[in-house]
């Protein structure tokens, strides 16, 4: 890095961290000096720019990252929350001019300031698992504002600020082996929703890079879109870029489109130059040993139509996102990303546990550990944000991470204190350790995190150290038959997916060790072994999609809808706006499905897991005639907060302008009341049974049952579900008066309430409390006691995924509709044994054993029968060989079940003598095959293997199967084709034992 590197005795300083075990001595203590002379601009601060200006909260910073691969990447973001400012005290100001101005946590206070102080609202990060049905995981800063980008939602503030933290996974073969690819990285943004645009974003780019950060201005070089002579000329002509550090380039790198149509723009990029006395010839900013692009400007004004055609945007925007390791790594002074203090810490400690030296290591040792430093923080972010590992969606990221962590850190030879061998965890407390600042929910939830990576470690070490003999000896076996066929190397599609179902190695690992031996492997084949059993489940996602064809002009026409269902429960509003089919329309007739906007509802559109309410719109004349009726069966939120009633016109016809009753069916009201008060009084349950750091995964409040999903790693014990029903019942008795408040969401946080999982809030927020019992951020209905609950009681209890459990349950009305029903099933059985109620078990315990005593007797009647018609068709057996003569039977055996199968087989092991091979096969259930493969030692002495033989047999009949070497059962559904397939093992043993006996 020319100028700027650092010899590796400087790391330490850096970083912060213990020394390791093996070189004590290889990197002394060392502390960054932030005057770099000439090169930084100097100031108040140590060689550093500084203002006053308005210091935020920490807990309003969690993460932020970026994308950098130029405009074909898509940059989209995270949840609409929003934050607020607070004055700066005399505390925190002596705390900051404590701080290392050059940090990870410093760049990223000193870039939100830097905006806050220009009028940007500073947000929050947004979750990880976004609300956007279009992405699986949050990989952009911009995500969270892509519905205010894209017109479907109005504008909350004119300019926000954020650091986001993201995850990206379709470059994880690149972690470690480059200087800046990630899975984990935090999007330092600022943004402008029609207020600001390209001239202010870029001199504050400039301003922010130069003089707040103290970059030098020779080592910066700009691209901008090869036809924005626009920007070309603000950078040149009022910034003061020299004309050959501005880059022209094309639509590839600089051009970003948010799909095939839709908002778009170019992109201007700033790159930092590591060897400027290379000169500026034939210089290529895609040239990694040299630049490195740490900031990227987007201009969003344009709409891409139909036919390719370019339309200037009534609003133009700004989206920009700065890569925090990127600019951590420049202003810190080291070789890579990794070695920032925002990522070292965590690679320090791994290489601690594997007892080695980083500064000693080799490249591949370095690569290793550096998996492991970025690996442990997606990880670690991901199940903060309540992503499990699964082997579906996001669940399958995390499980894939944890996995490639875990073989990479045994390949090292990385070891946790216990006896068990679990390191990820003392991993992991590390990252916990740097995270108040990227997201304090972290810490918070860092006891949960870690037992999942202790649970979910050992589970794959189970089935790795298994899988990994299996591999060995199937690349062994591939490198074999390559020699003796002079062939290349490669590892069958089947084996590849072997591995992968059984014993739980993905693909991408297997892929890694067969190409460490040579050995390439089969991916078309393992597609098609996938193909036969794809992944039926899919990531849920409730999606509000309003699918209008004027759907920008519909969200400038149409103001958000005022609820006043908190209050009534029925309402005069006006039709704003009418949809048939996704179109808008002036008037719907009879007959018609049709989507009504109304200018307030006492409806409650579906959030926070309540369904939406039903009931109806009256249309009257006079005050008296009624001349419509809709139904309404859903009401649904889109375009930020437009209500949109679903329904059905069973009477006239609707047109918009009219002024409608607006009447909810307060029965259905009443028991989503009750369900969702009855969800928080279980999600309090849940944290006093069975722990504080549970928490919800998902829910639905239904009219006829109300879910929750919440995270745990093992089924409940039915002593802790009735203690649950207990407390709820208990408090459902003491008839408690509920408080709904709105307040700030700071004050409501500081006061202990718990967030909803999935939804995202403003800065003012409902809070629901029950006094004593529960206090939750929430939109939704609730009783207005406790007591109109009335009872409450589970239903069931289940896992749903790893590490996942599900709670259905019932109160209210649909407790007492449970309870009718079960009375009557109750009052039908006992009718049925002719006993009373509480005699129906002991009934039921003595059926059971009298029908096990009789299918046992019937199970001996047909073994005796097998036997019987083994001993008539024992004479059919014939010889094969000559030097050595084998019995051979292959039989049918009528519709004998397997285990009957079996006894015959014996029988004629025993009545054949060794050496003999015998087969048989029945049909025993309509659409089913039995098939039995019986081999002697003497069979199995000259090489021939029961269960290898039976396995291709059974596949002619539609199946499969296999077994020992001497014995083995198989299975199929197609009878007729049994009798081929007795002919086809008749012939191969044949063949086989001829030849082997011979």
């Amino acid at each position: 890095m020319g100028g700027l590197k650092l010899p590796p005795q400087t790391l330490h300083g850096i970083h912060g961290g213990r020394r390791p075990l093996t070189a004590p001595s290889s990197k002394p203590s060392f502390t960054i000096q932030p005057n770099y002379s000439s090169s930084i601009s100097t100031g108040n601060f140590a060689g550093f720019t500084t203002r006053n200006v308005a210091l935020f909260s920490p807990s309003i910073f969690p993460c932020g990252y970026f994308i950098l691969g130029g405009a074909r990447e898509r940059r989209f973001g995270a949840r609409n929350t929003q934050a607020s400012v607070q004055p700066v005290t005399e505390e925190l100001v002596e705390d900051k001019t404590k701080e290392n101005p050059v940090s990870g946590d410093a760049i990223r206070r000193r870039f939100l300031e830097f905006y806050a102080s220009r009028s940007h609202k500073v947000l929050p990060s947004a979750s990880l698992v976004p609300d956007d049905p279009t992405v699986l995981l949050t990989i952009a800063g911009m995500l969270q504002f892509k519905p205010i980008f894209l017109g479907k939602a109005p504008r909350q503030v004119p300019r926000a600020t954020t650091a986001q933290k993201c995850i990206r996974t379709n470059d994880v073969e690149n972690v470690g082996r480059t200087t800046r690819h990630h899975t984990f990285f935090e999007m330092l943004g600022n943004f402008s929703f029609g207020d600001y645009f390209k001239k202010e974003a870029i001199k504050w780019a400039w301003e922010l890079s130069t003089k707040e950060f103290g970059l030098p201005a020779d080592r910066l070089w700009v691209s901008v879109y090869e036809d924005d002579d626009e920007a070309f000329e603000i950078w040149h002509d009022e910034v003061g870029v020299p004309v050959e550090r501005i880059k022209r380039m094309g639509e590839e790198d600089n051009f970003w489109t948010s799909g095939a149509t839709g908002p778009c723009g170019p992109c201007s990029e700033l790159y930092y130059d590591f060897h400027p006395e290379r000169g500026y010839k034939n210089t290529d900013l895609g040239d990694d040993s040299r630049f490195i692009e740490f900031y990227n400007l987007v201009f969003m004004q344009y709409n891409k139509m139909d036919d390719g055609s370019l339309e200037p945007l009534k609003q133009k925007n700004i989206d920009t996102g700065l890569g925090l390791e990127r600019l951590a790594r420049i202003l810190q002074k080291v070789p890579n990303n990794y070695e920032t203090d925002l990522i070292y810490p965590i690679i320090e400690k791994a290489a601690e546990l594997a007892n080695i030296s980083y500064a000693l290591a080799d490249d591949r040792t370095k690569m290793n550990l550096k998996i492991i430093g970025d690996h442990l923080r997606a990880i670690v972010y991901l199940i903060s944000d309540g992503v499990l590992p699964s082997n579906i969606g996001r669940g399958y990221v995390v499980r894939r991470l944890i996995r490639r962590a875990v073989r990479t850190g045994r390949l090292l030879g990385v070891k946790g204190g216990g006896e068990d061998g679990v390191f990820l965890p003392a991993i992991a407390e590390k990252v916990i350790e740097l995270s108040p600042h990227i997201d304090p929910d972290v810490k918070a939830r860092g006891h949960s995190i870690l037992d999942e990576l202790q649970r979910e470690e050992l589970r794959f070490v189970q089935t790795l150290e298994r899988g990994e003999k299996l591999l060995d000896q199937m690349l062994a076996e591939a490198l074999l038959n390559a020699q003796k066929s002079e062939t290349l190397p490669c590892l069958s599609g089947k084996d590849v997916f072997l591995l992968y179902d059984t014993f739980g190695f993905p693909v991408e690992i297997t892929t890694e060790v067969a190409e460490e031996q040579g050995v390439k492997i089969d991916m078309d084949g393992f597609e098609v072994e996938m193909e036969n059993q794809r992944r039926q489940s899919q990531a849920a996602h409730n999606v509000v999609k309003l699918a209008v064809e004027n759907g920008g002009d519909l969200a400038e026409n149409v103001h958000d809808t005022e609820f006043l269902g908190y209050d009534t429960l029925s309402a005069r509003a006006v039709v704003e706006s009418l949809l048939l089919n996704g179109k808008s329309v002036i008037q719907v007739s009879e007959g018609s499905e049709v989507e009504v906007l109304l200018n307030k509802t006492p409806f409650y559109a579906e959030s926070g897991g309540q369904i939406g309410d039903h009931g109806f719109l009256y249309v009257t004349q006079d005050q008296s005639k009624q001349t419509a009726v809709v139904e309404i069966k859903d009401v649904q939120k889109s375009l930020g907060s437009v209500f949109v009633h679903k329904g059905t016109i069973r009477e006239g016809v609707l047109e918009v302008g009219r002024e409608v009753e607006a009447a909810v069916d307060a029965k259905l009201r009443q028991r989503a009341k009750v369900h969702h008060t009855a969800t928080h009084l279980l999600q309090s349950a849940l944290k006093k049974v069975i722990g504080q750091e549970t928490s919800q995964a998902g829910s639905l409040v239904a009219f006829d049952r109300l879910r929750f999903d919440f995270n745990f790693h093992r089924p409940l014990h039915d002593s802790e579900l009735e203690e649950i029903e207990n407390l709820i019942n208990g408090w459902i008795g003491d008839g408690t008066l509920l408080q709904t408040k709105v307040m700030s969401l700071t004050d409501a946080k500081e006061a202990g309430a718990i967030a909803m999982f999935g939804e995202k809030y403003g800065e003012q927020v409902r809070v629901v409390e029950v006094p004593g019992v529960s206090m939750e951020l929430c939109g939704g209905t609730h009783v207005s006691n406790t007591s109109e609950i009335r009872a409450f009681k589970i239903i069931s209890e289940q896992g749903i995924a790893s590490g996942i459990r599900r709670i259905e349950a019932v109160a209210g009305e649909a407790f007492i509709e449970y309870i009718n029903a079960r009375d009557s099933q109750m009052k039908l059985l006992c009718s049925t044994l002719k006993v009373k109620a509480e005699e129906v078990t002991t009934r039921v315990d003595n059926l059971l054993e009298e029908l096990r005593t009789v299918r046992n007797e019937v199970s001996a009647l047909r073994a005796k029968a097998a036997v019987y018609k083994a001993s008539m068709i024992a004479s059919k057996a014939f010889s094969v060989g000559t030097s050595k003569t084998i019995r051979v039977l292959v039989e049918s055996m009528d519709d004998f079940d397997a285990d009957a199968l079996k006894s015959a087989a014996e029988y004629l092991m025993d009545t054949l003598q060794d050496p003999a091979a015998i087969i048989l096969g029945s049909c025993p259930d309509e659409g089913k095959v039995s098939l039995v493969a019986a081999f002697t030692p003497g069979v199995v002495d000259i090489g021939i293997q029961a269960g290898k033989f039976i396995g291709p047999i059974a596949k002619l009949c539609g199946g499969g199967g296999g077994g020992r070497p001497n014995f083995a059962q198989a299975g199929g559904r197609k009878p007729e084709n049994l009798t081929n397939a007795l002919e086809k093992a008749r012939t191969d043993l044949i063949l086989i034992l001829t030849e082997k006996a011979n």
